[in-house]
């Protein structure tokens, strides 16, 4: 498969998981992009890692003179598409929206929030991991947005299906997952974080895409729309504060962990659409987990 056709299939499989239910507009998502390579470079062989900043693609250049190497893939953004994080968080939107709250309270909400993550990216030294790709001509692309929905999704489909009762059902649920089997043994499995085990789960909401963490303001409302239980990838300190204070159940499935996940089900989509699965070099965080 083609550099650019692989890019292409992300953008494509991203929409198909985007919990949104205009999906036709999706062209893009400004958080995922081919930072550094040719388009028609075939890819065969593909260094993996939730993080890749300079010292990886050093180590990617070790691997490919070694054993050979087509690409790096980072599951966070460098590059423009750290600089157009913000721009994805548009998404929460729709996702407020279908919690219950009003779409021009979460218009609000979301329109501060999204100033607020632009200033913190702002000053950040975007090219720094871009810089070394290309001294190092190491071809070089993150997918961010896409893979996170494919979180969502998975999980989405997974509550609906078991229903669970309780927020330590919540929990048990997350720990049958292979991924959080493994953030388990380094002890940044899944745990509750606010809420007593033995509560009432009620009405669910997964924090798993959309660029970054959403307003903390929101909290309040999702309470008075019925939601009961955060599912979230992490919380902030302030996060933790504005929940607590809404007096919702939060459940921390963990970063990586998930990051994980949502990248092995968008590689299993891939691998799919190539008719055979690419070599995977998996560093970083990330631990190659193959579903059928």
């Amino acid at each position: 498969m083609k550099l650019q056709e692989l890019y292409d299939r992300v953008v494509k499989f991203g929409a198909a998981a985007d919990p949104r239910k205009n999906k036709a507009q999706i062209r893009s998502y400004p958080d995922t992009r081919i930072l550094y390579g040719k388009p028609g470079l075939e890819i065969n062989k593909i260094l993996v890692g939730i993080d890749i900043e300079a010292p990886e693609l050093l180590l990617a250049d070790h691997i490919r003179r070694k054993e050979g190497l087509d690409l790096v893939i980072g599951h966070h953004p460098e590059g423009k598409a750290y600089a157009g994080l913000h721009e994805v968080m548009r998404l929460q939107v729709d996702l407020l929206r279908q919690a219950g709250v009003a779409k021009s309270t979460a218009l609000k909400l979301l329109a501060e929030r999204m100033l607020e993550v632009e200033r913190r990216v702002l000053p950040q030294n975007h090219t720094r991991a871009v810089d070394a790709a290309k001294l190092l001509d190491i071809p070089f692309m993150c997918m961010h947005t896409p893979a996170d929905n494919h979180v969502y999704r998975y999980l989405e489909a997974l509550f609906k299906r078991e229903k669970p009762r309780l927020v330590e059902d919540v929990v048990r649920l997350l720990k049958g997952i292979p991924e959080y089997r493994i953030a388990e043994e380094f002890k940044t499995g899944p745990r509750v974080l606010l809420g007593s085990p033995k509560r009432q789960a009620g009405k669910i909401i997964f924090e798993m895409t959309g660029g970054t963490e959403g307003p903390k303001d929101a909290f309040e409302k999702l309470y008075k729309a019925g939601v009961r239980t955060l599912v979230s990838m992490h919380l902030s300190e302030d996060h933790f504060k504005k929940a607590k204070e809404a007096n919702l159940n939060a459940v921390i499935a963990g970063h990586i962990s998930s990051d994980t996940l949502g990248l092995n089900l968008l590689l299993d989509n891939l691998d799919r659409a190539a008719g055979r699965p690419f070599q995977i070099i998996s560093c970083s965080g990330f631990t190659r987990i193959k579903r059928k």
